[in-house]
């Protein structure tokens, strides 16, 4: 069997070249990273986690009506989507005051804000994915003003769907990261949501405790952070599963 070419290694994930033109096998790794890759580490059964997540969640949302690129998961660590040009910003919604708008603001931890707040990161590792304004956004063409609200709408729809959600097993989502791709059809281009949503990009609090249940865990040497995303999954009634062929680096096959 024949493996495919690989197109791309982030920092949690490699995409390869799907079966069929315009998709993509994308591919979950166990690899952590913090502060701009400059704290790495291993949790063992993490991607096989966080593709679980990412598949409950992206299924949820298409149900409400929240185009994504995913269309469905291969094995334990691979799951196709569509290939889109991704938008190069970060879209930040947050509920509760932690992490750099804590610092940024002089804000206590754990303060619920007066409302979502959305924010934008510009992608570049370089730069360390620095916060921008709808004006840098807009001037420098990274999207223009309708796809910039359509976003934003859809980042806003996307956390009160999953505030409800998480809410009813227990767990606060305390803030999140979304990223967009852009697909062409004919004459026109749609906006559908792409990457991951795991406790990779959004921060769980156990609604009662407070326990974090997401990579802060590894970013603050809490410990646990395998049980912790286990313990996500478990709310969600994500079953576990046994060795699979998924569990290897590349895709000899899709299934």
């Amino acid at each position: 069997m024949a493996r495919r070419r690989q197109i791309y290694e982030g920092k949690a994930k490699v995409l390869f070249e799907g079966p069929e033109p315009g998709t993509i096998v994308q591919y979950f790794k166990d690899d952590a990273t913090a502060f701009n890759a400059e704290k790495k580490g291993t949790i063992t059964g993490k991607g096989v986690l966080n593709n679980r997540i990412t598949e409950y969640v992206f299924t949820k949302l298409a149900d409400l009506g929240i185009p994504t690129h995913f269309i469905r998961r291969l094995n334990m660590r691979e799951q196709l989507v569509r290939q889109c040009e991704i938008v190069p910003l970060e879209v930040v919604v947050r509920n509760i005051a932690t992490g750099s708008l804590t610092k940024r603001l002089g804000i206590q931890e754990g303060t619920r804000l007066p409302r979502s707040i959305v924010e934008y990161y510009y992608k570049d590792d370089a730069l360390g994915d620095p916060l921008v304004s709808e004006e840098h956004i807009t001037a420098f063409g990274w999207a223009n003003p309708m796809e910039l609200d359509e976003m934003t709408g859809m980042a806003l729809r996307i956390n009160d769907f999953l505030s409800g959600m998480f809410a009813a097993i227990g767990i606060q989502l305390v803030d999140f990261k979304v990223e967009f791709g852009r697909i062409y059809e004919q004459d026109q281009v749609r906006l559908i949501l792409a990457d991951e949503f795991s406790p990779d990009n959004c921060r769980l609090w156990d609604a009662e405790t407070g326990e974090k249940m997401d990579k802060d865990r590894f970013r603050q040497d809490l410990g646990g952070v395998g049980e912790a995303y286990q313990e996500v999954a478990r709310r969600l009634g994500i079953e576990p599963e046994g060795d699979g062929p998924g569990d290897h680096k590349g895709p000899d096959t899709v299934q």
